[in-house]
């Protein structure tokens, strides 16, 4: 299972990006997929989950500004940023997780490359 982050840029403070990660492959379910983010000096951080039954989570910095959601039949997860602020700056990652199938069904855990996004005032 392989994961394609898109989506960064360089935005103004107060404005929007969305975020896509599209996970490819052969056989495999999707039990969770996540955002992360790291930025310089700072630890990485969990921004937000989405699980199989579409439930979600997301961290306090980011409630009620940042949306996850995910479209299955493309294996695709988005990370809705409004309401953007010059410490979303940031390298921003996603994660997935789930089960490849086959003779022997295996679990997997896979980062996507990462994706800049820069706010600026």
């Amino acid at each position: 299972v392989q994961l394609q982050a898109s989506g960064g840029g360089l935005v103004q403070a107060g404005g929007s990006l969305r975020l896509s990660c599209a996970a490819s492959g052969s056989a495999f379910s999707i039990n969770v997929m996540t955002w992360y983010r790291s930025a310089p000096g700072k630890q990485r951080e969990l921004l937000a989950l989405i699980f199989s039954d579409a439930s979600t989570n997301y961290a306090d910095s980011v409630k009620g500004r940042f949306t996850i959601s995910r479209d299955n039949a493309k294996n695709t997860v988005y990370l809705q940023m409004n309401s953007l602020k010059l410490e979303d700056t940031a390298v921003y990652y996603c994660n997935a997780a789930g089960v490849r199938f086959g003779h022997t069904p295996r679990s997997y855990d896979v980062w996507g490359q990462g994706t800049l996004v820069t706010v600026s005032s």
